[in-house]
């Protein structure tokens, strides 16, 4: 089912939020110009309708120790749903896994990784999944850097 469309003031507000989501009510209220208790009360009607679907905190991986982040491209062999529902269901319980994309293309899926270093990801592709009947075939891609965009706009006026 289709999101109805944001108007300004909603787009304003998911768009301080992307960048900030532990600013207070009050200080949101001021940055978009409306009363507070009409800026709490439209943050819980995007919390509602799902467009606002969380917060959270990001970490710096080397911290963790998962220095090491890669991308790796599998296929899953024969292709049926029973198979493919089975290997996402596998890869979402993987601590090790950061996202999971089920995909178009010649690979089903894209998983992105964090580990402490490449002995460890050659286990984690060996042993996790190289080990798994379903996987036909994988492929590893170093992670040199990445970006991530503090918000995204709507597309729409």
């Amino acid at each position: 089912m289709p999101q109805e469309r944001l108007d300004r003031i909603d787009r304003a507000i998911v768009g301080e939020l992307q960048k900030d989501a532990r600013i207070a009510n009050k200080d949101l209220a001021a940055r978009i110009g409306l009363a507070p208790s009409t800026c709490l009360e439209r943050v819980r009607a995007l919390r509602t309708r799902g467009v606002v679907r969380g917060y959270h905190a990001e970490v710096d991986r080397d911290a963790l120790g998962r220095g090491l982040e890669a991308m790796i491209a599998v296929r899953v062999r024969p292709h049926s749903r029973p198979r493919v529902d089975a290997f996402w269901d596998y890869a979402l319980q993987l601590p090790e896994v950061i996202e999971v994309f089920h995909m178009t293309g010649a690979d089903d899926f894209l998983l992105h990784v964090a580990l402490a270093d490449t002995n460890a990801l050659r286990d984690f592709v060996l042993d996790r999944l190289a080990s798994r009947a379903e996987v036909g075939h994988i492929e590893t891609s170093l992670v040199y850097a990445h970006a991530r965009r503090p918000a995204l706009e709507p597309l729409y006026d």
